[in-house]
Protein backbone atom coordinates (compact mmCIF):
# COMPACT_ATOMS: atom_id res chain seq x y z
CA UNK A 1 0.00 0.00 0.00
CA UNK A 2 1.48 3.32 -1.05
CA UNK A 3 1.66 6.23 1.40
CA UNK A 4 -0.78 8.27 -0.72
CA UNK A 5 -3.30 5.43 -0.72
CA UNK A 6 -2.87 5.00 3.03
CA UNK A 7 -3.38 8.75 3.60
CA UNK A 8 -6.68 8.90 1.74
CA UNK A 9 -7.91 5.65 3.27
CA UNK A 10 -7.03 6.93 6.73
CA UNK A 11 -8.79 10.27 6.08
CA UNK A 12 -11.93 8.46 4.95
CA UNK A 13 -11.86 6.08 7.92
CA UNK A 14 -11.28 8.95 10.32
CA UNK A 15 -14.38 10.70 8.99
CA UNK A 16 -16.36 7.48 9.17
CA UNK A 17 -15.38 6.78 12.77
CA UNK A 18 -16.13 10.38 13.71
CA UNK A 19 -19.56 10.00 12.16
CA UNK A 20 -20.20 6.68 13.87
CA UNK A 21 -18.95 7.42 17.39
CA UNK A 22 -19.11 11.17 18.00
CA UNK A 23 -22.64 12.11 17.01
CA UNK A 24 -23.48 14.64 19.67
CA UNK A 25 -24.17 17.59 17.41
CA UNK A 26 -25.62 17.72 13.93
CA UNK A 27 -22.85 20.08 12.84
CA UNK A 28 -20.14 17.57 13.79
CA UNK A 29 -21.92 14.86 11.80
CA UNK A 30 -22.11 17.16 8.78
CA UNK A 31 -18.42 18.01 9.08
CA UNK A 32 -17.52 14.31 9.19
CA UNK A 33 -19.60 13.70 6.07
CA UNK A 34 -17.90 16.60 4.32
CA UNK A 35 -14.47 15.27 5.25
CA UNK A 36 -15.38 11.87 3.84
CA UNK A 37 -16.58 13.41 0.59
CA UNK A 38 -13.46 15.55 0.24
CA UNK A 39 -11.17 12.57 0.76
CA UNK A 40 -13.13 10.66 -1.88
CA UNK A 41 -12.88 13.63 -4.25
CA UNK A 42 -9.12 13.94 -3.91
CA UNK A 43 -8.59 10.18 -4.21
CA UNK A 44 -10.84 9.96 -7.28
CA UNK A 45 -9.17 12.89 -9.00
CA UNK A 46 -5.68 11.51 -8.31
CA UNK A 47 -6.80 8.13 -9.61
CA UNK A 48 -8.11 9.64 -12.84
CA UNK A 49 -4.84 11.57 -13.28
CA UNK A 50 -2.84 8.42 -12.66
CA UNK A 51 -4.81 6.45 -15.27
CA UNK A 52 -4.64 9.28 -17.87
CA UNK A 53 -8.27 8.58 -18.75
CA UNK A 54 -9.97 11.67 -20.19
CA UNK A 55 -13.39 10.02 -20.13
CA UNK A 56 -13.11 9.42 -16.39
CA UNK A 57 -11.98 12.97 -15.54
CA UNK A 58 -15.57 14.24 -15.15
CA UNK A 59 -16.35 11.87 -12.26
CA UNK A 60 -14.54 13.96 -9.60
CA UNK A 61 -16.44 17.08 -10.66
CA UNK A 62 -19.72 15.19 -10.48
CA UNK A 63 -18.81 13.96 -7.01
CA UNK A 64 -17.92 17.51 -5.97
CA UNK A 65 -21.27 18.79 -7.25
CA UNK A 66 -23.16 16.14 -5.28
CA UNK A 67 -21.05 16.97 -2.22
CA UNK A 68 -22.00 20.65 -2.51
CA UNK A 69 -25.68 19.70 -2.78
CA UNK A 70 -25.35 17.47 0.27
CA UNK A 71 -23.67 20.24 2.24
CA UNK A 72 -26.33 22.79 1.36
CA UNK A 73 -29.15 20.40 2.26
CA UNK A 74 -27.42 19.55 5.54
CA UNK A 75 -26.96 23.19 6.46
CA UNK A 76 -30.61 23.89 5.65
CA UNK A 77 -31.60 21.04 7.98
CA UNK A 78 -29.25 22.41 10.64
CA UNK A 79 -30.85 25.86 10.47
CA UNK A 80 -34.37 24.40 10.52
CA UNK A 81 -33.51 22.18 13.48
CA UNK A 82 -31.92 25.02 15.40
CA UNK A 83 -34.97 27.20 14.83
CA UNK A 84 -37.56 24.61 15.82
CA UNK A 85 -35.74 22.83 18.66
CA UNK A 86 -33.37 25.55 19.82
CA UNK A 87 -30.27 23.35 19.58
CA UNK A 88 -28.44 21.08 17.16
CA UNK A 89 -27.87 18.27 19.65
CA UNK A 90 -28.94 14.96 18.19
CA UNK A 91 -30.07 13.64 21.59
CA UNK A 92 -32.86 16.22 21.80
CA UNK A 93 -34.36 15.26 18.43
CA UNK A 94 -37.21 12.81 18.40
CA UNK A 95 -37.85 11.56 14.88
CA UNK A 96 -41.43 10.60 15.68
CA UNK A 97 -42.38 14.19 16.50
CA UNK A 98 -40.56 15.97 13.64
Amino acid sequence: MSPVHFTFSAAFMLGLTGLAFHRTHLLSALLCLEGMMLSLFVALSLWSLQLNATSFSTAPMLLLAFSACEASAGLALLVATARTHGTDRLQSLNLLQC
